[in-house]
């Protein structure tokens, strides 16, 4: 970031804060550049953190990888100067991958219920309407909070992501070279996945049981966006992650194990006796339970620790909420789109959502929709000004959301499958809202800092909410056709949390033994002042997710142990991370692509089966000796990596 824009981080208003653009300087900015760019970035961000979240129950910020990519295009191939074109493009791509973000995290439920209770599956139009307006109404419900949360409090709120995304933007002159970087990411993610779960010349996941050890394995998916996922999140979260997995693979599946060889009757949810399992079995039937409890305990234990600041967050944004809702400033960077016609469009969506069968919750669920996006979203925009996005607790306030609505409904007898699908179907709505309005915020703090139109910022965010949410329903369905959610290959962590939070309230018939014992152990892990959400997505999902996230945390701490200038270890992490975000842009593309083949009939099976003739032939080790290179390869861009 430049000196100048430093010296004015602090300043608390407007007129004393000088943008990177000035207001009275108009450069290209919505143009039918930077929206074509913008759309292929949120559906290519948006489908790829849908099959990552799916995988291991997170998503990565689109805002940089997006923006590095407009700048390699429009700056280094296109010969333009623009840096508000280049906001534009990454304003419009988070705005996919945030939409992405919400609707993994709960929607899957839906097709996970139509297994189990022989439901239809969930129509592609009800998808697309619950993503849809559901970010529709994220970006409305933001519009007259910018002035309040944005400029007025600007050097209060620091909103971290969307600060570094200025200085990337600002720093723009490198952007070929860090286009580069994620271009190299994505090849190599691409064809590593392609090679391993395409063509299937080695297997993906490979594990070993441990001799001697009843019941223990230990595996790992060499994938390569599990390794750029643990580059970005870094070694302590990583190690939370592995943490929960060994207390689950190593002491309770071998206990579990051991035990079943004197009891020889089923113990419920398990159908069959414990000796008669194993490690896969023992995870399916019991890990997942116990895990899901120590993830809801994670997730609404952060919306408590976070109530002080929540009701503060509100409080502030309310007192300064008329500041916009006064007249438009005649400043270019002042400009927001209409108030009122934001509003109108609040209230038309909710009546939509209220009073058709589209969203089928009824008049009851739109005026909870109505009460808790207002405030969560409120709540979600400024607390990722202080907190961060990746410390923004959606899952907390999903929960919530779920167990309101999920008691609001039984009491007035919406209850059922009905009642179960209408209570989801609020939390997603919920979900939405407060993902789109946490990433915003720290879109439009970007925009503050370089100078950018508000008003064309706004209709960016609802051009990403738009193109991503047409999307998103065919990715889901796909994506559920070809593995189905629930599986080892799509878990689905968060939406089958939410899926079980609804059964717990609406029908009571959870195994509550273990969703407790998950519940203590995750009292035992706050104690011990640990970080709950990580530890408990490890202990919920495989360990062979958390395995390769951990290798990926390892070299990011060598990393930042081993450099000691604080300036070049900056670049060599910025590379990395860019680096990795390719890899899991290019792997979650290559899944979407393989499960479009896994559906396609061919012969006696599918596209999918033909094209997998390679049997696996270099085996486990050259599984292993592959993944390697590619730990090497993200090396290559960080611990080796040039200044720029």
């Amino acid at each position: 970031m430049s000196k100048e824009i430093k010296n004015n981080i602090n300043n608390t208003t407007q007129g004393d804060f000088k943008p990177y653009i000035p207001a009275d300087k108009v450069i290209p900015e919505l143009t039918s550049t930077s929206i074509i760019i913008g759309i292929l970035m949120s559906i290519i961000f948006g489908a790829a953190n849908a099959y990552i979240g799916l995988r291991v129950g997170m998503t990565i910020s689109a805002s940089i990888p997006a923006a590095v990519i407009s700048m390699g295009i429009i700056r280094g191939i296109m010969k333009r100067d623009s840096i508000l074109e280049n906001n534009m493009v990454q304003t419009i791509g988070s705005a996919g991958e945030s939409l992405a973000a919400g609707a993994i995290f709960t929607l899957p439920a839906l097709f996970i219920w139509s297994q189990e209770l022989g439901l239809a599956q969930p129509s592609l139009l009800r998808i697309i309407a619950i993503a849809l307006l559901g970010g529709i109404l994220g970006a409305f419900l933001m519009i007259p909070l910018r002035k309040a949360l944005i400029v007025k409090e600007h050097g209060t709120l620091p909103y971290p992501e969307g600060t570094a995304c200025a200085e990337v933007l600002i720093a723009g002159e490198s952007g070929g070279a860090k286009a580069k970087t994620v271009f190299a990411g994505l090849g190599i993610g691409s064809l590593f996945k392609f090679l391993a779960d395409g063509i299937r010349l080695f297997p993906s996941e490979i594990e070993w049981e441990i001799r001697g050890y009843r019941g223990a394995a230990i595996g790992i998916d060499t994938l390569p966006a599990l390794l750029g996922v643990g580059f970005i999140v870094g070694p302590q979260i990583a190690a939370y992650m592995l943490a929960g997995a060994v207390l689950g693979w190593l002491v309770i599946i071998p206990l579990i194990t051991h035990l079943g060889q004197f009891i020889t009757v089923p113990i419920y949810p398990s159908t069959v006796p414990l000796g008669q399992l194993d490690y896969w079995d023992i995870w399916d039937n019991y890990i997942r339970y116990i895990g899901a409890g120590a993830v809801a305990f994670g997730g609404i234990l952060s919306l408590i620790k976070s109530l002080p600041l929540i009701f503060s967050a509100f409080k502030g944004a309310l007192s300064g909420f008329r500041v916009g809702l006064e007249n438009q400033g005649i400043m270019r960077t002042d400009e927001d789109m209409s108030i009122k016609l934001a509003f109108i469009g609040v209230i038309i969506i909710v009546l939509i959502i209220g009073l058709t069968p589209i969203i089928p919750v009824g008049p009851l669920g739109g005026i909870l929709i109505a009460v808790f996006g207002f405030f969560f979203a409120t709540v979600s925009a400024r607390l990722v000004g202080l907190v961060g996005s990746t410390n923004n607790p959606v899952s907390g306030m999903t929960i919530a959301t779920l167990l309101i609505t999920s008691i609001a409904f039984k009491a007035t007898g919406f209850t059922g499958a009905e009642g179960m699908i209408g209570t989801l179907s609020v939390g997603a709505v919920i979900c939405v809202i407060s993902a789109m309005a946490g990433d915003m915020s720290q879109d439009l703090k970007t925009g503050f800092i370089v100078g950018a139109t508000p008003r064309k910022q706004q209709y960016g965010e609802l051009i990403g909410v738009v193109s991503s949410g047409l999307v998103i329903g065919f990715v889901l369905i796909l994506l559920n056709n070809a593995w189905g959610f629930g599986s080892s290959e799509l878990p689905a962590p968060q939406a089958t949390l939410m899926k079980l939070v609804i059964e717990g309230v609406m029908s009571g018939n959870l195994p509550w033994v273990l969703v407790f014992i998950g519940i203590g152990i995750g009292l035992v892990v706050e104690l011990l002042r640990i970080q709950i959400l990580p530890f408990a997505v490890g202990l919920y999902l495989p360990i062979h997710l958390s395995t390769p996230i951990m290798i990926g945390g390892i070299l990011r701490g060598l990393l930042e142990r081993t450099t000691k200038d604080e300036t070049a270890l900056k670049d060599k992490v910025d590379g990395g991370i860019l680096y990795s975000s390719g890899l899991i842009a290019g792997e979650g593309l290559i899944g979407i692509t393989l499960a479009v083949l896994a559906v396609i009939p061919a012969g006696t099976g599918t596209v999918g089966d033909m094209l997998a003739f390679g049997n696996n032939i270099l085996g486990k080790y050259g599984s292993v000796v592959l993944f390697a290179f590619l730990a090497v390869s993200l090396m290559r861009y960080s611990f080796w990596k040039k200044a720029d």
